[in-house]
């Protein structure tokens, strides 16, 4: 295969850039403490797991939907100042040459290190191999177009310099659930890597299904136990993701967890509807992350944000089935949740349990804020607005609190298409910390069956309705 452009030239340019960067970040927008004071890489999956707390090569396409994309408005607005939408701080353009090859690039293919693709554990293969291409200066990393069988895996940072993965087979998980006893929430982790770009059109495979039989959510008879997230990139810098195949995680299919300066772009993210908290894309503590032109079909969120995740933006997202695209949940067991500075731009979600949410639990604080849902096109959703200040994700009944985690300054902007449920905006906010400065804009949403209205419930919300907005609140 072609090889791609030469690397930096200079790599003080990249951390210039970021430097740059991150100075910009920090002189515009407020900061706080994002991470928690006990950040381990177990430690943000309390929450995200759902359980114990309340405790050949694939093209993949460049827009989902482009005749959709390409003729809705291009989010201006008259009302910008209802929500201090930060400025692009994000300039992705450092990424365009992170981790690319030139011919002079040494390449470390897996198969050279023992590989064998036969259905035999190839771990140590691609363990030594991620060595010798982690301390080689601007090197490639390849996996040939054969299908590899790997048990849990970490591959670590820093690296030398710039470093590519490409991925061209199917990499696939081991289904031995005692592989795991180390560490069962995990099976591929990138840690500490920067300057990495991961690419190829190949699959990652998490093999989910033992992991779904054996889960208290398909046999209530079972204990409730964690399950790995497929691929976990951890406390990266400078990373690009683009052009995979992420299929049948365990449980999550790939998760960003305290990184920076992220992008990922045509992912294709699949996993079948019934398959247990098999959230696509889950961001957590990560800040100035981009992804675009990703198709998402899982169990859980298409798209998950949560606690200390700021300047987070997605693009051309096509996401169904599953629970929709969410912020949260937040909060749960008293925790306190910061969220900022989140846009999803273009998205098309069919037949999806949510549509665009924000889900948060009684008893915790922090806040949510900074948030624009806009040219989205719901075909068939259950509840395609909503805010749900009282998640409940547990089987006992949670106890009313008075604490909560403030929902403020967000804007629903061109969202059209049909609701499944007769309830197609439903702000269900707290009533100690309502929503302030909620805007509907445009926004028309009716039953999917013809025979009923769909309406609106707001409950200790602010919200401003500009334009036609229906149903409305009342």
């Amino acid at each position: 295969m072609a090889l791609q452009k030469p690397p930096f030239n200079n790599l003080y340019s990249l951390f210039f850039l970021v430097n740059i960067l991150s100075f910009i970040i920090v002189m515009t927008i407020p900061s706080y403490n994002c991470l928690q004071h006990h950040d381990t890489l177990n430690d943000y999956l309390q929450e995200a797991s759902g359980y114990g707390s309340p405790h050949h090569h694939h093209h993949h396409q460049q827009e989902a939907y482009p005749s959709y994309f390409s003729s809705i408005d291009d989010g201006q607005s008259n009302n910008e100042d209802l929500i201090l939408m930060r400025a692009n701080v994000l300039d992705l353009n450092i990424f365009d040459k992170v981790g690319t090859t030139s011919t002079s690039a040494k390449t470390f293919s897996v198969d050279a290190f023992g590989a064998k693709a036969d259905g035999s554990d190839d771990t140590k293969a691609f363990q030594e191999a991620w060595k010798a291409a982690c301390s080689s200066a601007g090197s490639v990393l390849v996996v040939p177009d054969n299908n590899y069988l790997i048990k849990p895996i970490r591959f670590s940072g820093p690296c030398k310099s710039n470093l590519t993965l490409q991925i061209y087979g199917t990499i696939e998980a081991s289904d031995d659930r005692s592989d795991y006893e180390e560490d069962d929430r995990h099976w591929i982790v990138f840690e500490r890597v920067q300057n990495f770009l991961v690419e190829g059109g190949g699959t990652i495979d998490g093999n989910g299904k033992i992991w779904w039989q054996n889960s208290c959510k398909l046999n209530k008879d079972l204990p409730c136990k964690d399950a790995p997230t497929a691929l976990t990139f951890y406390k990266c810098k400078n990373l690009v993701v683009e052009n995979l195949k992420i299929q049948n995680a365990q449980q999550m299919h790939v998760s960003f967890q305290g990184s920076k300066n992220v992008k990922i772009s045509n992912l294709i993210v699949t996993s079948p509807e019934e398959s247990p908290n098999t959230d696509g894309i889950h961001v957590t503590s990560t800040q100035n992350i981009q992804i675009t032109d990703c198709v998402i079909g899982t169990g859980d969120d298409c798209i998950s944000i949560v606690s200390g995740s700021q300047n987070v933006q997605a693009m051309n997202i096509t996401c169904g089935p599953g629970h929709g695209i969410s912020i949260g949940s937040l909060g749960s067991g008293n925790s306190k949740a910061h969220v900022s500075g989140v846009t999803i731009n273009g998205a098309k979600l069919s037949g999806t349990t949510n549509g665009v949410r924000i889900k948060t639990w009684q008893g915790g604080s922090g806040n949510a804020s900074n948030i624009k849902f806009q040219n989205i096109k719901m075909d068939n959703v259950s509840n395609p607005i909503i805010i749900d200040q009282n998640y409940c994700d547990q089987d006992k009944p949670c106890k009313e609190q008075k604490s909560a985690v403030q929902v403020k300054d967000v804007v629903y902007k061109n969202i059209k298409g049909t609701s499944a449920s007769h309830v197609a905006i439903k702000f269900d906010c707290s009533n100690s910390h309502p929503c302030e400065g909620i805007l509907l804009q445009d926004v028309s949403l009716e039953r999917q069956r013809g025979d009923e209205t769909a309406i609106a419930l707001c409950n200790n919300v602010d919200v401003a309705q500009v334009g036609v907005v229906s149903p409305h609140c009342p």
